[in-house]
Parts: structure tokens; sequence; C-alpha cells
């Protein structure tokens, strides 16, 4: 840029305006402020859009014209817009942030608020990819004056200069730039196309570009070809509801290249918000922010705005069209205000009421989005009360009757249990299943906490974790002369077992197939970690830890009264082999439940493998024997 300095009187100090280095403005804007040196397509659409903008607010019966081509290292936009005479091409495009759409500069304050940028910054951002820009311009505000050529390198020299009337007949600008060395990628016709239909495609006024020069340097090399695709897919009418459906899931596989599992209309009319929210059809991490897509007046802002929505909105990705949210310092991204903030909590409400909608009218597409994102959910819905609310009871959890939401068990069950490992579940669901216990795997990941918020939700119930004697309880009773006439044999297997902390009862239950089930909890496992560390204690431990035995329930060997085995180890003669028997039943029920061994265990299951050997073999020979 040039620099301009004013003479004052011997009293007064001179006063200097900055000198601005355009080399190094251009680095910092495309190495600081810019992402990408794609933006410079953006800068000459709003320009254009902006300048056709102020010419319509001049004459709202002006013809509306906006094409763009490119050529090997040169880009071309021409537009039928405002226009700028020689003194505005000064003023406007040699000083930073001085703009033709401020208030009180040209009197355009009314329109203002229709625009997308800033005039003279926009095209000093397109010297990220350019070593000349050319504009000729014409004025449609003084149709007297001259057309005007300003011509500009980036060494931060420019001229201005007025043309013959005849070298730009219409009101409006022409841009032309030069690639620089090593950006001739960017002006590749198949890019300039493409980033301008990224860019470009919901902007309200026609835009064609065609392959070759065009405008007044030249006449097109092909066929003009239109960017806009207005209006957007989701303010089209569409004959059927499923019609709209098929045509946002196309949308959304060309936009994000996805297919969606539902999409959710984002309609905000008094904040100025138009677009839609589409479903991932993929399991994705809470933590994960999902880049948004956000369109300004019709502009692409940025489609990585992870601000939009809320946090636990992670399961969709949006696109929108907002002329109310102000942009960030590069208009890449959504400045976070307090409008911002009302908008994303607007838009949080608008997935919530889809959400409710789906649970009211549609549980099998509820249940088709559960079963994607359930594990999310559940991690959201901890910290989110009205998530909680809204989601708790229809949430998938394996049962002991199946995989179920909450809603359905809850239904055939005011008293919920539930396990805190997965293997202690499994041990325990056939059987809980068969004497109507309704049990609840709560060893996946968030399901415990989910189940101990369940009665802040539904304080109708009660959840509770699942101990030995509600399970021995459902277990229907042996008739007393049976269990006395078993006394002997039960006397014979709790002495075996007295050593491992365990009980033995008797019940008859389903599936006969199970021989014995162990059953402990919580309170009876810490009652075997204190017993252990008072075998292993020094006196003083010793006796502290005695002083804490409780009444706490020990854990339960349940023997199957059902059960043919059982029948016959309680008739064996031999009291040795019986207690050999209850220690390898004891010890199966134990490997069934998948717990960790301890030393006492292993040692109780080896002993009793050799035992079982031992007897088998001595059987064999005394047979052998007889012979």
């Amino acid at each position: 840029m040039t620099s301009a300095s004013s003479s004052s009187t011997h009293s007064d100090p001179a006063a200097n305006s900055f000198q601005v280095d355009l080399r190094g403005l251009v680095d910092l804007l495309s190495h600081h402020l810019y992402s990408s040196p794609r933006v410079y397509v953006r800068e000459l659409l709003q320009n254009a859009v902006d300048a056709v903008t102020a010419r319509q607010a001049l004459d709202p019966e002006a013809e509306i014209r906006i094409r763009l081509s490119a050529s090997a290292g040169r880009v071309t936009i021409e537009d039928s817009g405002i226009g700028l005479t020689a003194a505005e091409a000064h003023s406007l495009l040699a000083t930073i942030g001085r703009s033709s759409k401020r208030g009180g500069d040209h009197g355009l304050e009314t329109t203002r608020r229709e625009f997308l940028g800033q005039f003279g910054i926009g095209l000093l951002a397109c010297f990220v990819v350019a070593r000349q820009i050319r504009v000729i311009t014409r004025s449609a505000r003084d149709p007297q004056a001259a057309p005007v050529e300003w011509l500009a390198t980036d060494d931060g020299s420019y001229t201005v200069r007025e043309l013959p009337d005849d070298a730009r007949r219409e009101p409006g600008t022409t841009v032309i730039l030069q690639a620089r060395p090593g950006a001739e990628e960017w002006t590749v016709p198949a890019k300039v196309e493409q980033l301008a239909r990224d860019y470009g495609s919901l902007l309200p006024y026609d835009i064609t570009f065609t392959e070759g020069e065009s405008g007044d340097e030249g006449s097109g090399g092909g066929e003009p070809r239109g960017i806009t695709d207005r209006p957007a897919v989701w303010d089209r009418p569409f004959p059927t509801p499923a019609a709209r459906r098929v045509a946002l899931a196309g949308h959304c596989a060309q936009l994000f290249g996805f297919t969606p599992l539902d999409s959710i209309d984002l309609d905000l009319p008094v904040a100025g918000v138009r677009g839609v929210a589409y479903v991932l059809p993929e399991p994705t991490s809470p933590a994960h922010r999902a880049g948004h897509r956000v369109h300004l007046k019709g502009m692409l802002l940025t489609d990585h705005a992870d601000n939009l929505l809320p946090d636990w909105a992670f399961f969709v990705r949006a696109v929108i069209d907002t002329d109310t949210l102000r942009p960030t310092a590069s208009r890449e991204n959504l400045y976070d205000d307090e409008t911002l903030s009302a908008v994303r909590e607007a838009l949080g409400a608008r997935v919530r009421a889809w959400l409710a909608e789906l649970a009211a009218s549609e549980p099998e597409r509820l249940a088709a989005f559960l079963s994607v994102h359930h594990l999310g959910v559940k991690s959201l819905a901890r910290h989110d009360a009205e998530l909680l609310g809204l989601m708790l009871p229809w949430l998938p959890f394996e049962t002991s009757e199946g995989s179920m939401s909450l809603q359905e068990f809850t239904a055939a069950h005011s008293e919920v249990h539930f396990t805190r490992t997965v293997e202690e579940f499994r041990q325990i669901a056939p059987i809980a299943a068969a004497h109507g216990l309704g049990v609840i795997n709560a060893g996946y990941t968030y399901d415990a906490d989910l189940l101990a918020l369940l009665p802040t939700v539904r304080p109708d119930l009660k959840v509770t974790e699942l101990d030995a004697g509600a399970v021995t309880e459902r277990l229907d009773p042996v008739p007393t002369s049976a269990e006395l006439a078993l006394a002997p044999f039960l006397s014979t297997a709790r002495t075996r077992l007295e050593a491992q902390g365990c009980d033995v009862v008797l019940r008859a239950f389903q599936p006969v197939s199970v021989p014995a089930l162990y059953l402990d909890d919580r309170q009876a496992r810490q009652e075997r970690d204190r017993t252990a560390a008072l075998d292993s204690a020094d006196s003083l431990w010793s006796g502290i830890l005695g002083a804490l035995r409780g009444s706490a329930p020990r854990a339960r060997l349940v023997l199957n009264h059902n059960n043919p085995l059982i029948r016959r180890i309680s008739a064996l003669p031999d009291e040795a082999l019986t207690g050999t028997a209850v220690e390898s039943l004891y010890g199966q029920a134990l490997l069934m439940s998948q717990r960790p061994l301890r030393p006492a265990d292993s040692t109780l299951l080896n002993r009793a493998f050799l035992g079982l050997l031992e007897w088998a073999t001595h059987s064999t020979d005394s047979q052998e024997g007889k012979k």
C-alpha cells in the first residue's frame, strides 16, 4: 500500500499515516487469519454479491448478473453491481478496513445488514493466490463518471486510472486475478468451479461459471454452468413426506458422505435460522465434536462449526443458513456470543423435540436410533437431567428377560434388581427368568450409574443390587420331610465348605440341568476379605478386625433338589466321597460364575479333582481284583 502524510504548522507535530507492508500482510492473512488459500473464491463472490445487493437498493429494476470464469493461471469475476468511481477506488481499495458497505460513507446504511464482507479486505485476501489484481469498474451512482481501472501487485503498489467510456459501458465491476508462482493449482478451472459451488450454492443471486475467459477481457471458452442451487433442499416442496426424506438423505450423502438414519428440521424464524440436522448412521464418541456446516446469508461460512449445537447432540451433523449469527474475523467460524448461545439452546430443543416425538409416536424409529447411539446417550444422560428423563425409559438394557427398554421391563417388575458384573448376570439370568425375578445386567459401561438415577425419574420403582437372599427367596423350598431326610448330607456339605466362608442351602429350581448355583453379594465379598485379612494380621489388627465382625450374609451354594446328580450325591454312603463331590460342585459353580479364584479356592479345586480321580481309579482297581 502507499503511504500518505500531511504537513502541519510549525507549532503542531506532523501527522503521519502507518506504513503497511503488503507482503507481510498477505503472509499474515494466509498463515494466521485464513485456514486455506481457498477462501479467495469466497471473497470474490462476497464482493460481487454485496455489489449487486447495493445496486438493487439503488435501482430495484436493474438487471442482476454475476459471472465467474477461470483459465490457466487466471480467474475473472464480473458483476452488474454498484461499481466505483475513481475517488472511491482510491479510498476503498487502498485503505484497509474501509468498506463501501459502511453506513454514512455512501448512503447505504439501510442495506448494511444485507452485506457479507468488506470489499477492501476481501480483495487483499486475494493476494494469497494472486500476484496481480486488476479491477475494472463503473459506478451506477454516478452515471457520468468514467470507467476506472485499479491495478495492484503483491509488492504493495497500485495505480488508478480512468478508461475510455467504451472500456465498460454498463455499471458494475470486473475483477481479474493473475496467479502468483506456486499458487496456480488454486486457479485451475475445475478447482475454481468446485470452490464456487461449495461456497456459493445458496447465494440469493444466479451465478454462472465458464471455463475460459469472460467479462470485458474476452469471450467464454464454454457454455455457462449454474453455480447456485436454490432454494435449499430443506425449503423445497415435495409431493410426499417420504419423497422429502429421500431427497434429504441424498443431500446428506452428497454433503457429508453418509446416508442418515433420520433428518431433523431446524427452523427458527425468529432467529433467522433454517436448516436440517442429519442423524449419524454409525456410533460415535460423545467426546467427538462434530463439524457443522453454516451458511451466512447463503454464503458458506464454515463446514467445521463445532459450537452450533449442544455437546450432547453429538449424534447429528447439521447444515443451516442464517442471517443473524456473527462470523469471526476470518469469517470461517461463528462468534460465540449471547445470540449464538440462545440459538444453540433453541436448536438443542428441536433435537429433543424430535426424540420426544419418536418416543411418543414412532417407537420403532426410536429403537433404530438407540440401537446405534445408546452408549453415547447413556454417557450424557448421567449428567443431563432433561435428557435423562426423556431417554432413560427407552434406553436398551440386557435383562433376565432379554434385551429391552426400561419402559418394557418396569411394566412387569416394580422392583428392579441388578448385578454389577456381566459374569454374575449370566450365571443368574436363566434361573431368575424361570422364577419371575427381574434382573438387569449393570456390568456394562454407564448402566449402574443410570440405574442408580432411575428412582429420580420413576419414584415408584425400587432399585436394589441383587443379593443372595433375594435369589434364594424366589427359589422353591424343598418339602420339610425331604430336607430332614437329607440333613446328614447337608451337614457334611456345610462342614466341607465352612473354610471357604460359604453356606449350603437346598432348593428346587429351574432349569433342572443346573446342579448348583453360587451366590454372593457385596456384603458377602466384604466379609470374605475381612476374614482373609484377619487370618494374615498380627494380634493388634486381629483384635480390631475381629471387632468388626457383623451379621453380614456369607456366600451361598444353592443345591438344586430337582437335579438328578444332586440326588445321587446326597445318597452316597461314603461320607468322604460325599464331601469331595460337594467340593467339586462348589468349584464348578464358582467357575460358572467366572469370579476370580482365591488361593483357597484353587487349592480346593485341585483337591476335589484329584480326590475324584483317586476314587475313580480305586473303584476300577477293586472291580478288576474281583475278576
